[in-house]
């Protein structure tokens, strides 16, 4: 009997932003999926409107992958994660650990298949995935703070610059400007 698949399917047990008071609580599984769709999308934007030859499957799998070592670390918050070169060092050693664990629960034949997948080496279509990530942090964060929820202001502001030097790249630009006002509209809206 092999544990992976059961494992892994907990992410909806790992709580986002764990330090922060949020009108809506966010899991990793939830989060995963919004990171695979987005990611995917921008993959097929630089694609056909920008001429790229990414590999559109590769990038949502990867996504939906990107945060699965959560189920061995839990979420650490990002000011923890990146307090300073030593802290960040050692929690991307314990995120190789735990994803080296997670392969440890598949059959042996299927975890060579998975480990490019759970620990990806740099690539273009692993770096859609971390803009994609840090792209949903900034929905997250505007969502909260059109809740009425400042204590998301700072975090929002952080990621309105990160986003804004990602827009550089054409397909980030593109999302930002055609779909991401929409993530602003309530429902009655989005029917129009």
């Amino acid at each position: 009997m092999f544990h992976f698949f059961a494992y892994i399917s907990r992410l909806h047990l790992i709580k986002r932003w764990g330090l922060m008071r949020s009108t809506r609580e966010e899991n990793t599984q939830e989060h995963s999926w919004q990171v695979a769709v987005v990611a995917h999308a921008l993959a097929v934007i630089s694609n056909r409107l920008f001429g790229s030859r990414l590999d559109e499957g590769r990038v949502a799998v990867l996504a939906l992958y990107h945060d699965v070592s959560e189920t061995v670390t839990g979420d650490l918050p990002t000011p923890v994660k990146y307090a300073n070169s030593e802290i960040e060092r050692v929690f991307h050693a314990l995120e190789a650990a735990a994803v080296e664990e997670l392969a440890g629960k598949l059959p042996a034949e299927l975890q060579e298949a998975f480990r490019p997948v759970l620990l990806p080496q740099p690539s273009p279509e692993e770096e859609l995935v971390h803009i994609a990530d840090k792209l949903c942090a900034y929905l997250k964060c505007a969502e909260e703070l059109q809740s009425g929820n400042q204590e998301f202001e700072v975090a929002f502001a952080a990621a309105a610059e990160k986003m804004e030097k990602y827009a550089a790249r054409p397909e980030v630009a593109y999302f930002m400007e055609h779909f991401v006002p929409s993530f602003s509209l309530t429902l009655d809206e989005l029917k129009k």
